[in-house]
């Protein structure tokens, strides 16, 4: 196209014709700009799935869930002991609750804590229940903790699940020799006082227990220690936590909260790598701390804020993963983000301690991109606990006495449970960026996989709360002839499942994507996640 501005002659005014010479040049750039910026407005929301260069597996233990001695997630939540309740249980055990959490695939459980780890002494949790002594429950909302659920029930909870048990020990107040017995007690098969004892209380084989963490947030809750101060103590605890010939305890080790980047580096330092197998890190998506907002009565600045802190996650794995690189280059230690997700103020008239929020589609979103970024890092995140799994934090399941409901939370999960042990697929994409005011977020989260029947599967969430993204994929590496997928939407990001409406939010078939030779066009509506299966 050829844009020309012909002056007319004004007897021989040359001042006059070089202004119309200076007009059409101008309108030539201005031209040439607006393509730009129209081509670029074009080019958004693109990428290169490369089908047949995956090498790294998706650890299924991403997927890992979080149960603490906290408000109502153990009593009530997936324990109802075995007398005076028409739930139905098995030896206590909510039956409906273990069907739900099946149906997620959920690979490993973590318990007892959180704060309540580093006050909980395991002794007092086995044997008959009505010896058990009691404790009070400091850390949330001053209860009496009876013991009634403890080690035998929570890993029997374990075998029904299917599920690997992860357990943190306490290092706060608690001994080497008490979580020495603990791990004796649970994985020797052999000869011992621990597992006579063990015997003695109706197990005769062992669980064989893998994942052990060593203390919980010794920063803070779990004594308030320094990082130089906590390698030393971790040292001597791991030290005495001995193998056995069907399992060699998985060493997790008290790791930052956020961006405590100094509390990493002393730990990778001053632990050697042979009495290490992982690092934690915990990160809440909080706006305030002091005033956290309500979990369903929320603004989109609230929304933005949230998401904000969520995905910061990106940054935060990306830092601490270097200076784990430093000292572990070949990546044999773990980055176990085994605390994650949305914190808001309590729901009105419930226990301050407890925990108790609601969960809409604003926490949907934040669950599918917080899984986009750890499978996007799964070369060192290899395992990850959501918070919390039943009636606290960010839950997957809600319970009122003989109900049970899912969270759109919960779907997410259960969408997403294909990329489970599945090949990581380099992903290259450019999105465009949710703006509110002057901030901007990348508007767009993606993830994909191929599993081992070759199948593959691409997430994506659309953060963006207003506006519908369309995207376009350029498939390489193979060849594919069908595209199907589900979504989670909802019309209002405060949108969530009750009681009296279990099922006001839930996936549904989605009919926006086409496929044509090998080019992958999706239009995503706002605040939804996607995930399509490609053959």
């Amino acid at each position: 196209m050829q844009l020309e501005i012909q002056p007319k002659r004004f007897n021989g005014n040359s001042t006059m014709r070089l202004s119309l010479i200076k007009v059409n040049r101008l309108v030539k750039i201005t031209f040439i700009v607006l393509l730009f910026i129209c081509f670029n407005s074009l080019a958004q929301n693109k990428g290169v799935l490369n089908t047949d260069q995956g090498k790294i597996k998706i650890d299924k233990h991403i997927y890992g869930h979080f149960s603490e001695h906290l408000g109502r997630c153990i009593y009530g939540g997936f324990y109802v002991g075995e007398s005076n309740t028409k739930i139905a249980n098995k030896e206590g055990v909510r039956l409906d609750v273990v069907d739900a959490l099946k149906k997620l695939k959920i690979p490993n459980l973590r318990w007892p804590g959180g704060c309540f780890a580093d006050t909980y002494h395991w002794k007092d949790g086995v044997g008959a229940k009505e010896k058990r002594p009691t404790i009070v429950n400091t850390w949330w909302g001053g209860v009496t903790e009876d013991n009634s659920f403890g080690t035998h029930d929570f890993l029997n909870m374990c075998e029904l699940l299917g599920a690997e048990p992860y357990l943190s020990g306490n290092v706060g107040s608690g001994t080497v020799q008490e979580l020495s017995d603990w791990v004796q007690y649970v994985n020797f098969e052999g000869i011992s006082p621990m597992s006579k004892w063990r015997k003695e209380n109706g197990r005769d084989k062992a669980w064989n227990v893998k994942y052990w963490g060593i203390g919980n947030e010794a920063w803070g809750c779990g004594g308030n220690m320094t990082a130089e101060y906590y390698a030393n103590i971790y040292r001597q605890y791991a030290t005495f936590m001995t193998s056995t010939e069907k399992v060699k305890p998985f060493r997790i080790a008290s790791g930052a909260s956020s961006s405590d980047y100094h509390w990493t580096e002393v730990v990778m330092r001053d632990i050697p790598h042979n009495m290490l197998e992982g690092i934690a890190l915990h990160h809440y998506s909080v706006i305030d701390w002091s005033k956290k907002g309500s979990a369903a009565d929320f603004t989109e600045q609230q929304y933005f804020q949230t998401m904000q802190r969520a995905l910061q996650m990106e940054e935060l794995i990306t830092k601490h993963s270097t200076i784990m690189d430093k000292y572990d280059p070949q990546k044999r230690v773990a980055l176990v983000v085994d605390e994650w997700g949305g914190w808001y103020d309590v729901e009105t008239g419930t226990n301050p301690g407890f925990l108790y929020q609601q969960n809409t589609m604003r926490d949907a979103i934040l669950a599918g991109a917080t899984l986009n970024i750890f499978h996007n890092h799964s070369d060192r995140v290899r395992m990850a606990n959501l918070a919390q799994t039943v009636n606290v934090l960010q839950a997957v399941v809600l319970t009122q006495e003989e109900k049970m409901i899912v969270t759109p939370t919960y779907h997410v999960m259960e969408m997403y449970n294909v990329h489970q042990d599945a090949t990581l697929i380099p992903f290259d994409f450019t999105t465009d960026d949710y703006a509110l005011g002057t901030e901007k977020l990348p508007a767009v989260s993606v993830s994909a996989s191929k599993d081992s029947a070759g199948v593959t599967h691409v997430s994506l969430v659309n953060i963006d709360s207003k506006n519908t993204k369309e995207i376009t994929i350029d498939l390489r590496g193979g060849k594919f002839s069908s595209v199907t997928g589900r979504i989670l939407n909802s019309p209002k990001l405060q949108d969530h499942n009750t009681f009296e409406k279990p099922d006001f939010v839930k996936p549904v078939v989605f009919k926006q994507a086409t496929l044509s030779s090998n080019t992958l066009k999706v239009t995503l509506p706002a605040h939804s996640v996607v995930v399509l299966e490609l053959r």
